[in-house]
């Protein structure tokens, strides 16, 4: 199936530093593909300043859709984002070298326990679901343009127990379907990922028999070909041959790759956002965390028509309080854009993601409100 294009701690100073390097080198590049506040013949904004977020590649393109957008309507405020992945934003905000994060996976219980360098003294932060999109499982094999897969034949390729595309468990899922005799080139993240986490937390769930691992943002199984990046995934899919990854559905289209339909119950689904934000909807908010924190316990077993479980739901992490006042206002103007339906209407656009629900949104942006 080919890709459719319609809208679907702390740790020491060193890091922040390197962080907002970072930053600073990729700060262009978050802020081509849309206008700028330069663009903008008037601003009635008073806001003003600079934003430096670290986070979810996953996030890249939506969140330049997201900046050009919010420069527009406020000629005074630069905001960069890093696409360094999901465990390196979390890190960086950890150590005040971004004042948000953007994060495929929300900050654990050990993680809130901690303190974060951005914000005041008493303050924790909360995690803020603003992303949701398919996961896709990409593949570049010669002959095979319709992919058929089931959690346990995903599971076991990606660990490694089945290595030819003509295998007998692969066959019997595709049934005429004319499989080479190749040795399968796995692609897996190299790097600390929240669609990893996601992908993981997906197999741990269905098929935890074959996949034993428990879901982290590290990659758990040696033997394959690892790559940075959502981008990086795909380009090495895209550029090899006989090849299988996994990355967020926005990486598909541009490279023209087929992406495999997973079972869920009786059926085979192809991936939409819209089947991907009914999943969502269905899961309810992990227990035990403030009023203002919106992590979701996603239910991946579920077999429900219409749903597609193998999703991810990417977080902007942020402060409750802000020991900088004015920070805290800009990223809480920030996030209401981005939380608003021109901000999910952007990222559904330029990504393909799916708009949250107007349930969702209602919690988000009552949680918004309370940052300072």
């Amino acid at each position: 199936m080919r890709f459719s294009t319609k809208p679907l701690a702390r740790i020491g100073g060193a890091i922040a530093v390197a962080a907002v390097a970072s930053i600073a080198l990729s700060s262009c590049a978050a802020n081509e593909g849309g206008a700028t506040a330069s663009d903008s013949t008037e601003s009635a904004s008073t806001l003003s300043g600079t934003l430096a977020g670290i986070g979810a590649s996953s996030q890249g393109s939506a969140q330049e859709a997201w900046i050009a957008a919010f420069q527009t309507e406020n000629a005074d405020v630069t905001i960069n984002y890093s696409p360094d992945g999901s465990g390196a934003g979390r890190k960086a905000f950890i150590a005040g070298g971004a004042a948000f994060a953007g994060s495929d996976s929300a900050l654990s219980d050990e993680e809130l326990a901690g303190t974060f360098g951005s914000c005041a003294a008493d303050s924790s932060a909360v995690n803020l679901p603003v992303y949701i999109s398919p996961i896709a499982v990409i593949y570049n094999v010669d002959g095979v343009d319709n992919l058929k897969l089931d959690a346990a034949a995903i599971a076991k390729i990606f660990k490694g127990d089945i290595t030819n595309w003509n295998d007998p468990a692969i066959a019997a899922l595709n049934e005429g379907a004319k499989l080479p005799d190749a040795s399968i080139t796995r692609v897996n993240r190299s790097d600390d990922s929240g669609t990893t986490k996601n992908f993981s937390d997906y197999l741990f769930q269905n098929v935890p028999e074959i996949w034993d691992a428990e879901p982290e943002d590290a990659f758990p199984y040696a033997g394959g070909e690892a790559a940075k990046g959502t981008s990086g995934v795909a380009d090495a899919v895209a550029n090899g041959s006989n090849t299988i990854g996994y990355a967020d559905a926005s990486a598909a289209a541009p490279r023209d790759l087929n992406v495999a339909e997973i079972k869920v119950g009786d059926e085979f689904v192809a991936y939409s956002a819209e089947a991907a934000a009914a999943v969502v909807d269905a899961s309810p908010l992990v227990e035990g965390r403030a009023d203002t924190d919106l992590a979701i316990k996603l239910d991946r077993t579920t077999t429900e028509a219409g749903t597609y479980p193998l999703v991810l739901v990417s977080y902007l992490i942020a402060c409750q309080t802000y020991a900088d006042a004015d920070q805290g206002k800009l990223v809480s103007a920030y996030l209401t854009h981005i939380a608003s339906p021109e901000g999910q209407s952007e990222a559904a656009d330029k990504a393909g993601s799916a708009p949250i629900s107007t349930t969702l949104a209602e919690k988000v942006n009552a949680a918004i409100k309370t940052i300072k």
